[in-house]
């Protein structure tokens, strides 16, 4: 369901946004409705993201060793 808003900008500001629009063949109002999709879009990636970093850094890490090698058998000369 769409819905209306409004938004105050800069008579300067829209002026500029609506010449830009037109040079990409489209509205204003697309073009800001594009933009606003696109944030909304990058900020759920990096949540995502970062939700499963956290996950995996929680899990920990196996490397499949029993055990790890002391610090004398990893630098013996």
């Amino acid at each position: 369901m769409k819905q209306n808003i409004t938004i105050s900008l800069d008579k300067d500001l829209i002026q500029i946004g609506k010449v830009i629009a037109a040079q990409k063949g489209t509205s204003l109002n697309k073009m800001l409705r594009l933009e606003l999709e696109k944030i909304i879009l990058n900020i759920r990636q990096y949540d995502m993201a970062k939700q499963k970093a956290i996950a995996a850094m929680k899990a920990g890490f196996h490397s499949g060793m029993d055990r790890y090698p002391s610090g004398d058998e990893l630098h013996e000369r």
